[in-house]
This record gives structure tokens, sequence and C-alpha cells, in this order.
């Protein structure tokens, strides 16, 4: 946009746009709902041209006009309200948008153009999509919006106050851990939500993309116990285990890629081609028997990450992890590195990954093995927990993690 020149006439044909915009919106909202609301085609534009006018009026030297005109426009939509409310019904929706865009129409002369038109837009979205929201807020968790509500909460009291300084010898920083523990939690909750909302409309294939965003582990022992119950879908339960496992390569590099991109950019190809042969694996010979019956989806062994307690447990292992990671660096040397990496792939990998690439004391070659060799122990110990869930299915469950395993070595050499 700072390419274009926003001359004073772009702006009021802008600020009249959005008008016309919000306007078309609240007609068509007075046609289909059969009622009478404030506003509509003609109104929104003739408020935001009011508001345009008593910017410019400010800005001329006539300062009264701009807040004369929204204390007279405010007076308009409470006496709107009033008669709303004599009538039975209630919500100010509209008067709220009226003043909203009388704003706008200023904001489009006063301001950078950007603002006047996200507000606009965004108020014409949330208009329109009133019937989504409201079966969005129907089907919300309470425990789960609670949830969310605390870890936010607590992050925006707890990290601007943290030191952003190392402490100790091992370089420990409270606001970059606590900062990691936010973005590990916020990639995973995304995860969370569009399985928790899609979970009933999705197969096991696609809940394995979806669910490998919060854990690739929890997926593959979810989906082995549901084939434990169910031996018809043994083989799509599978794929759907390897997709997750697929999904956890590029979970790991966008990580990477925020916290150290040099480390993400030399290793990028590397996760792209062990992404790829997961799901390659995924699909050969790829049974749909879950289709025929009506088996769904578990996705109740998929935590929710922005709960307070797997946050601060992940911040524990992080400290905990780095800590041992240094000690065992500096007694053991490289060897003793790569049997902690091959030892944390049995857990979680996240914390030990996370860690090592914050070290300015490991070897950068050293720090790319070791992230190898800590994902193909988790993709083994993975094999080996739906292996033991599901006996019948385990020389296909050999051969396909087996297969997934194995292609972690050469990238060891290169």
């Amino acid at each position: 946009m700072n390419s274009i020149q926003w001359t004073f006439q772009l702006r009021f044909i802008i600020a009249l746009a959005l008008g016309l915009l919000i306007g078309l919106e609240r007609e068509s909202s007075k046609t289909f709902s059969k009622t009478i609301i404030l506003g509509g085609i003609r109104t929104f534009p003739i408020i935001s041209m009011f508001g345009f006018g008593c910017a410019w009026l400010f800005q001329l030297g006539a300062v009264i006009m701009l807040p004369a005109g929204i204390i007279c426009l405010a007076i308009l939509a409470a006496i709107s309200y009033l008669t709303k409310i004599k009538s039975d019904r209630f919500g100010a929706t509209s008067e709220i948008s009226a003043l909203l865009m009388f704003v706008t129409g200023a904001l489009a002369l006063m301001a950078d153009i950007w603002i006047a038109m996200a507000i606009g837009i965004i108020n014409t979205i949330l208009l329109s999509e009133k019937s989504q929201l409201e079966n969005f807020v129907e089907k919300l968790n309470r425990t789960e919006f609670t949830a969310v509500l605390k870890f936010l909460l607590v992050t925006l009291i707890i990290l601007p106050v943290l030191p952003d300084q190392n402490y100790t010898r091992f370089n420990l920083n409270p606001a970059k851990i606590w900062w990691i523990v936010i973005l590990v939690s916020s990639i995973g909750f995304s995860g969370y939500l569009l399985s928790k909302y899609l979970g009933d409309r999705i197969g096991l294939w696609l809940s394995g993309l979806i669910g490998g965003l919060i854990s690739s582990t929890a997926v593959c022992i979810a989906n082995g116990r549901l084939a434990k119950n169910n031996p018809e879908i043994t083989d799509s339960a599978l794929s759907s285990s390897i997709v997750a496992c697929s999904v956890m390569y590029i979970r790991i590099f966008s990580l990477i890629f925020i916290l150290n991109p040099v480390i993400a950019y030399s290793m990028w190809w590397k996760f792209l081609l062990l992404s790829v042969v997961g799901f390659g694996i995924s699909l050969f010979d790829k049974k749909t028997e879950e289709n025929n019956i009506s088996v769904k989806p578990d996705v109740n062994e998929l935590k929710n990450p922005f709960e307070l307690k797997p946050a601060l447990l992940f911040a524990v292992l992080f400290v905990l992890i780095s800590i041992v990671t240094q000690i065992v660096k500096e007694h053991t040397g490289t060897n003793g590195l790569m049997t902690l990496s091959a030892v944390v792939g049995l857990t979680d990998i996240d914390p030990f990954i996370l860690s090592i690439i914050h070290n300015v004391n490991i070897d950068f070659h050293l720090i790319t093995s070791a992230i190898i060799i800590a994902m193909m122990s988790n993709t083994i110990i993975k094999g080996i927990y739906f292996g033991y869930l599901v006996p019948a299915a385990r020389y296909k469950t050999i051969q396909k993690y087996g297969i997934l395993a194995l292609i972690h070595i050469p990238f060891l050499f290169i």
C-alpha cells in the first residue's frame, strides 16, 4: 500500500466503499430476518461520509466538529436502541456498528488507510458471520476456554516481567524459555482445535494429519487402542499413525525455523524428504475400512496444550534437558550427546531439540546429527507402542516404521 499515493479523493472513495459494504450487509440481514434494524444500504455510507466530513473540518481547524459528530450519532443510536427495547427486541450490534462506521470514515482521512480498511472489513465479517460464531460458541468447551484464558493471562503477566538475560553457566534465559513454551503450546493448540471440532467429520488418515501438530506419540497410542478394539480398521489406524509421525518433521522444522533459522536452512531438505517418505509409506497399502463402519477418531488422548500443567511441565523439561545436555557435552563429548539424543527420543523430543539449538557451545554439525538421532529414536519407540497395542499388525508395523527409521541413517553422514 505504501506505493499508492493516498490522496484526499482516494481516501474519500475508500470511506464511501466501506460504508456501502457495511450497508449492503445490514440491508441483506434486514431482508433475511424480516425485522427493522438501524441503517441499511443508504444509511451506513452516509454515516461514513459524515465521519469523513467531520474529520476534514477537524483538520481545517473546526476541532469541535469531530467530537460533536460522534455525540450526535451516539444520541441517534441510543434512541434507536431504546425504541428496540420497547418492542422487546434486544441487541445493539447495528447501533455499535453505526458508531464504528463514523470512526472508520474519520480514520480513512486522518490515519493510515489500512486501519480504516481493516476495521471496516472485520466489522462486516463479524456482522455477516453471526450464525457461525454463535454455533462455535455453543460447541465451545467451557473448561478448554478457561484453560486458554488462564494461560493467556499468565503469559501476558509473566512474559513481560521475566528477565531477558542468561543465568548460571548453562545460559538459562527465563524470557526465552517462556517464549518457547508459548510457541510450542500455540502450534499444538491449533492442531488441538482442528482435531476437536473436525474430529467427527474426518477419517483416521486426516485425524493423524491434524493430530501430528499436537503429539504424534499420543496419536500413535490413540490409534493403537482404536485398532485393538476394532481390528477391521487396523491398516487405516497404522497409516494414520505414520501420517502423524510425518507431520512431526514439519512441526519440528517450523519450531527450529522460528528459533534458529540458520539450522533450519541447512536441514530443510532433510525434514522435507523424511516427511515425504512418511506420507508415501502411509499411503502404501492404505485401507479405507473405517468408511464402512461407525468408528470415529478418538481425540480424548490429545490434551489441550494451552493448559497450565502441560505448559509448565514443558518448561521444566526444557530446563532440565538443557542442563543435562550441557553436562553430558562437557564430560563425555560427542559420543555422550549422541547417546543422550537417542535416549530422549524415547520420550518427548521437542524440549531436547529446542534446547540444543539454543546451545552456543555445541558444534553445528553435532546439533544436526543429534536432531536426526532423536527423531529416529522417537520413530522407533512409536512403532514399538503401536506394535505392542496391536499384536496382529506387528509385521506391518515393523515394516513401515522400520523403513521410516532407516531413512534417517543416511542423513547422519550428509
